[in-house]
């Protein structure tokens, strides 16, 4: 997969050009792009992503997915509180293992949040990349103060030849995925229903920092990720697989995380620590997977270090069956593809 920044001059990957026919007429040869934030990259994403790789095979055209960094929502609602589920790095991740050609991701400011809908479909998508079809959610929303909308794409279309498919709300059989109702299971802690929306384990990812070292005193030494701008899911104990990567690939190993601010230690901070089974190579340093398989009790203030130890050990024991009895779980490699390069373009 190739990764495209920005759309001043896009290189020729993820731009349209003119190609003669032996008529001598000619097509475009874009893209078929699908349109969106893709925050998660959920089961509703996955449809709409699934519905434009079948349409670029149908017109042997390349897919691309245009989407946006930061996050509208980081610029527009400034919160305070964490909200993403898969920021960049991991969005490409799963982007490239969908089978996307070409990212195409533009940086969301002020700036850019003041561009048209009609310039955005017409000058952007019509006429710099030259897209052969677009491919957007029921409920996309763009432009200047997201005046824009699957109808107005569809006039913009016929007007600078690109195709418009417009995609149905994706369900459960009940409820509509979305990032906000995952957003909610896992701060909830109701992660097997996330699991479900997301059709794998929900990771987050980031350095392995220095801690306290207090967990290797007591005799479960951990690796600790400070979860950045990853929405704070409930705090407690997970049994979770972590992937490291090795000579291009990624290895995954059992183990168990404290999600929490330590309360015996009168911690404040959140900080997710992680003790790998039957591990012991150093990994400060290192970037660090996370994929969180089963949440396991809520974080509690024990009466003293015994009693943590105590609890610790039956957590271990806890999770390494439950990750045994996993094997046959169809999420279960959900997040170990062996992915394509990515290359970046700008």
């Amino acid at each position: 997969m190739r990764l495209v920044r920005g759309y001043v001059n896009p290189p020729p990957v993820a731009r349209g050009a003119v190609v003669a026919e032996v008529d001598g007429r000619g097509h475009r040869a874009g893209a078929v792009v699908a349109i969106g934030n893709f925050d998660g990259v959920h089961k509703g994403h996955q449809a709409i992503i699934r519905i434009a790789h079948d349409a670029a095979q149908q017109i042997k055209a390349p897919l691309g997915v245009v989407s946006f960094e930061p996050h509208p929502r980081a610029l527009f609602q400034k919160e305070k509180q964490p909200f993403r589920l898969t920021p960049l790095r991991g969005k490409l991740r799963l982007l490239n293992a969908l089978g996307v050609d070409v990212a195409i991701v533009f940086r969301f400011d002020a700036n850019f949040a003041a561009i048209s809908a009609e310039s955005f479909a017409a000058e952007i998508l019509g006429q710099k990349f030259a897209v052969r079809h677009v491919v957007v959610g029921y409920d996309f929303a763009f432009g200047h103060r997201r005046q824009g909308n699957p109808e107005l794409l569809v006039r913009a279309g016929r007007k600078f030849g690109y195709g418009v498919t417009v995609v149905d709300p994706q369900t459960d059989g009940r409820e509509i995925f979305a990032s906000s109702r995952v957003r909610d299971f896992l701060v909830q802690g109701r992660l097997e229903n996330a699991t479900n929306e997301f059709g794998r384990f929900w990771e987050v990812e980031g350095h392995v920092q220095h801690g306290d070292a207090r967990g290797a005193t007591i005799g479960f030494p951990t690796a600790n990720i400070n979860l950045g701008e990853f929405v704070r899911p409930a705090l407690g104990v997970y049994a979770v697989r972590v992937g490291l990567e090795d000579g291009g690939k990624t290895n995954w190993h059992d183990g168990v995380a404290n999600l929490g601010r330590r309360p015996t230690f009168g911690g404040d901070d959140v900080i997710l620590e992680v003790h790998l089974f039957d591990f012991q190579r150093d990994l400060y340093g290192q970037r660090m997977r996370v994929a969180f398989v089963d949440h396991l009790r809520p974080e509690i203030k024990f009466d003293g270090i015994d009693a943590l130890k105590d609890q610790i050990s039956a957590d271990c024991e806890t999770a390494r069956a439950l990750l045994r009895d996993k094997h046959d779980d169809p999420n279960w490699f959900a997040n170990d593809n062996l992915l394509r390069p990515i290359r970046s373009d700008g």
